[in-house]
């Protein structure tokens, strides 16, 4: 390159070293001006295809050339950083003497909120809220329900055994010895509801835990039917659901009831909220297509739990039933994933806050 194309580089680069204004164009303006393929960067490796008298003097203005366009870069690299560094400081600038909220605002978990709304339908029925132990004696959680000493609910695979070996305690699978202590305690008549924490020995997926909420319900007087049964559980799900709600009952086995039932409720969310006649949406992801949503077990209280806890079923009988809080939860609210209640993201329990 001549003389006068160099004098052209040198003032190419620094014009445009001068328009730039952010580190990106900085960045462009170093690669066209001083990188590999620059003008200056081609002429200074060019100076090996020179006559040997010629090298010396080339060098040195070809070198001088690249290093004025360098000095000119790195200042102007500096003005620039310097500026953004303002620019970003300006931006994410605190107002230290702002009042600032040093509690943020929490939430309670949507399931002690449904807790207690069920608490209170069964209150405003004219019954009792019950509780009793998480770790349980064997004899309340087993014996004292009628399940043989062969049931599989006993074995180690669905039942967590407190150590040490033998000490007859378990974490309690159900909140049915919650009704056999209180039988033991207050007698009959007696309608109790009995909401609390079980532990049963599953993997956490979208729809299971093993550690998991239920509210069981107790009613032993004279002359009760399966009609009251059914009549209570139609209140309750009126009550968390809405509507009028359609309910059947199919046959089941439960060792603590006899007859027992699991007993079903007509869909909400799809068409089969009209009736009988109505057909289900095959894509309704409450019912699966079915039309049913499956409330939970339920039945006459077998005569061998009443005798176990000193009611003579000659004179006395009832009803009981369980229902999961959880499933509730999934169903009322369309949580899709058990993974959304046990991870305790308090974004996820912020907007039921307001919920009355």
């Amino acid at each position: 390159m001549s003389e006068e194309a160099i004098a052209r580089a040198v003032d190419s680069a620094l014009a445009a070293i001068a328009e730039a204004t952010t580190s990106a164009e900085i960045k462009q303006v170093r690669i066209a001006h001083v990188g590999d393929d620059s003008p200056l960067s081609r002429a200074n490796r060019g100076i090996k295809d020179l006559p040997n008298e010629k090298k010396a003097a080339a060098g040195k203005l070809i070198g001088g050339s690249k290093g004025r366009v360098q000095q000119a870069l790195a200042a102007r690299s500096k003005e620039i950083a310097e500026k953004e560094e303002a620019e970003a400081l300006a931006k994410d600038r605190v107002d230290v003497t702002t009042a600032v909220d040093r509690l943020p605002r929490g939430a309670r978990h949507p399931l002690g909120i449904l807790q207690d709304r069920i608490a209170d339908v069964f209150v405003g029925l004219g019954w009792e809220i019950a509780e009793g132990p998480e770790i349980e004696a064997e004899w309340f959680n087993f014996d004292a329900l009628n399940f043989d000493e062969d049931h599989p609910a006993r074995q180690m695979q669905d039942t967590f055994y407190v150590a040490p070996e033998g000490s007859g305690q378990v974490l309690r699978t159900h909140t049915s010895p919650v009704q056999a202590r209180t039988l033991l305690e207050r007698g009959v008549p007696l309608y109790i509801a009995c909401p609390g924490k079980v532990f049963r020995t599953d993997e956490l997926d979208a729809t299971h835990a093993p550690v998991f909420n239920q509210v069981e319900g107790l009613a032993i007087d004279r002359d009760l039917t399966m009609a009251d049964l059914v009549g209570t559980l139609d209140k309750v799900a009126e009550a968390l659901f809405g509507g009028k709600p359609i309910t059947r009952l199919r046959p089941s086995y439960f060792p603590f009831t006899e007859p027992s039932a699991e007993m079903d409720f007509r869909c909400f969310k799809c068409e089969a909220k009209n009736g009988l006649d109505a057909d289900a949406d095959p894509a309704c992801r409450v019912c699966s297509g079915t039309g049913w949503i499956e409330m939970g077990g339920c039945g006459m209280v077998n005569p061998a739990v009443l005798r176990a806890c000193g009611i003579d079923p000659s004179e006395y009988r009832g009803f009981a039933f369980g229902l999961g809080i959880e499933r509730i939860l999934m169903l009322r609210n369309s949580v899709t994933d058990m993974h959304d209640i046990v991870e305790g993201d308090v974004r996820f329990s912020q907007h039921y806050g307001t919920e009355i």
